[in-house]
């Protein structure tokens, strides 16, 4: 064959072989685009309406615990307005002020972003609370931030601070004696103005201090995360908005 005209066969087989690869390209497009279809219609209800998702090891940052099989007497020491039913996931892991979830094994979980941050004001949290605990009995607080590291956990009875720790940058609130939970999970408590041992190291031990906060929440009541991972589609609570400002 002649060397001129096996150059015009050559572009026209790499153009063939452009065309199939395109080709290809457009056919894996339009299968993907169909499978998510097809997974978004199984999410949709006969109604019309996205399938609650339930998340899977995932836990807000603060939380409330309170002794009690009445969500409606939480709702009325909280003081919400525009209570209106909500799915377990949506108020758990939502954007919702604050939210009462169904009662589990006795107590009834709390969490939303208007629950008082020790971070930001502790004494706010502290009045929060011992209001809170006078109204309802038993109260306990969470939170876990594994990005800053902040943690913090408190028991009340009664009004009565059984036991707290705060920290976010430095030690907030210690009061009462530490917990057989705390000692058993190795969870450091700093007094006010101490630092960690060199031999702890500041990022493992305050890491490791939040990474503890809801396996001792599983000690003292429950684990928002355990808790969903079972909790079925259907099982709704109450969000709503606080009527005053904690």
């Amino acid at each position: 064959m002649n060397p001129a005209d096996a150059v015009p066969i050559a572009l026209l087989l790499l153009f063939g072989v452009a065309i199939g690869i395109g080709g290809a390209i457009v056919w894996l497009a339009i299968r993907w685009n169909r499978q998510q279809a097809s997974l978004h219609s199984h999410r949709l209800r006969a109604d019309g309406e996205p399938r609650p998702r339930r998340p899977i090891l995932q836990r807000p940052i603060l939380w409330l615990a309170i002794r009690s099989r009445d969500p409606a007497s939480v709702l009325k020491a909280l003081s919400l307005n525009e209570a209106a039913p909500c799915s377990w996931s949506d108020g758990l892991f939502g954007e919702n002020r604050l939210f009462i979830a169904p009662p589990v094994r006795g107590w009834v979980l709390v969490t939303g972003s208007a629950l008082p941050d020790p971070a930001e004001d502790v004494d706010a949290s502290f009045r929060f609370l011992r209001e809170l605990s006078r109204k309802l009995g038993e109260v306990q607080f969470f939170c876990a931030d594994r990005v800053l590291h902040h943690h913090a956990w408190a028991r009340l009875e009664a009004g009565r601070v059984v036991r707290a720790y705060a920290w976010a940058g430095a030690t907030l609130w210690n009061q009462g004696v530490k917990t057989a939970a705390e000692n058993a999970l190795d969870m450091k408590a700093l007094g006010y103005g101490e630092e960690p041992s060199i031999r702890w190291g500041m990022p493992d031990f305050l890491a490791a201090n939040a990474e503890k906060v809801p396996l001792l929440a599983a000690r003292w009541s429950l684990d928002p995360a355990e808790i969903a991972a079972r909790m079925p589609p259907h099982a709704r609570g109450i969000a709503g908005r606080p009527s005053v400002r904690y």
